[in-house]
């Protein structure tokens, strides 16, 4: 039998990377789904799983969203003629009305747009982006307490 695709739970597609970072020190309060303007070696590198949002940024410049710092990672078999850059900045396409919301919603003290993941829908590559406010030391610990709670719970549950 063929192994099945991971398939992560809101989007429906195959997840290429994930930002664990940005749940760790933002709350995310509203997230939205765009589509990026990538060149060829990008969508072969992401099919290898080159790609990483850890230090990418979300930033709107001129009414159009753009990323800044997601490295995705040439493959070695690159051609000859091109010279790729790992970290350029990269459009997003979003609807007009999501990217006032988006500006709207970041022009409050303390927010932020992150990308939350990486994936695949429809042989096309979406990046799913959250607006954020930023946690403090004694929220992170919060949230630590709280996961680590619930992971013993279900050990205790699974076990009757």
């Amino acid at each position: 039998m063929a192994k099945k695709n991971k398939k992560k739970k809101g989007h429906g597609g195959q997840t290429i990377a994930r930002n664990k970072v940005a749940f760790h020190d933002y709350f995310i309060e509203d997230t939205f789904e765009a589509g990026m303007v990538l060149e060829g070696w990008e969508v072969k590198s992401l099919r290898d799983g080159r790609a990483q949002l850890k230090e990418g940024y979300v930033f709107i410049k001129n009414g159009e969203a753009w990323i800044s710092g997601a490295q995705i990672t040439p493959l070695l078999t690159a051609s000859t003629h091109i010279h790729p850059n790992a970290t350029r900045v990269r459009k997003l396409l979003l609807h007009d009305y999501e990217i006032v919301k988006l500006k709207a919603e970041v022009d409050r003290k303390g927010y932020s747009i992150l990308p939350l993941s990486l994936y695949w829908k429809n042989n096309r590559v979406k990046l799913e982006i959250g607006v954020g406010k930023g946690k403090k030391q004694h929220d992170k610990r919060a949230t630590e307490k709280e996961k680590d709670w619930n992971r013993d719970k279900q050990r205790v549950l699974k076990g009757r």
